[in-house]
């Protein structure tokens, strides 16, 4: 029994090792993209997305970034100011959010492969919902097409729709509890 104790005890440490960290510096950040694997444009992310560093969250297990998130304020009209959304994309949002035109867009998140399977996921998830909401907003889209990420959303009673010209699930959660 004793030693099932010391083996619990390990597993709650190694468990609590990893953290969310609002913004990053850019150097480290990029050492960590050339690392991990993704596919995305990073000077894309970079110069368009990220236009303030509190919209970089990025998740470190012992000091070391193994993944990270993304997130812009938007609306229905536009992805960011000048990249119009496409009439099915503005149908699916205007349905989701009941007539509401703007919203926080949490625009990508990424976990290295042998991180998965952790519970990072939901973790994350819980973490973003307050952190947004505690910046004063009162909604999320988010644009999914990992199974994981489906299943999170799903899970969490996100509302759902499908964007068939982009090839993903779009999720949306309020924030705010309405008493109707």
């Amino acid at each position: 029994m004793e030693g099932t104790q010391d083996i619990n005890e390990i597993a709650v440490i190694v468990k609590y090792t990893m953290k969310f960290v609002v913004g990053c510096d850019l150097e480290e950040f990029k050492e960590y993209w050339r690392r991990n694997g993704y596919d995305g444009d990073l000077k894309l992310l970079l110069n368009t997305v990220i236009r303030d560093p509190s919209q970089l969250i990025v998740w470190r297990e012992n000091g070391k970034i193994v993944g990270h998130g993304v997130w812009h304020e938007t609306n229905t009209e536009e992805h960011r100011e000048g990249d119009p959304r496409d009439k099915e994309d503005r149908k699916a949002l205007e349905k989701l959010l009941s007539g509401k035109k703007d919203f926080v867009e949490l625009h990508e998140i990424w976990l290295m492969k042998e991180y998965r399977g952790k519970g990072y996921g939901k973790r994350f998830f819980d973490f973003f919902e307050q952190y947004i909401k505690d910046r004063g907003y009162d909604s999320i889209v988010y644009y999914a097409d990992h199974p994981a990420a489906i299943a999170i959303c799903r899970k969490r009673g996100y509302k759902e729709d499908y964007v068939k010209s982009m090839g993903e699930c779009v999720f949306y959660c309020p924030l705010i509890e309405s008493y109707a």
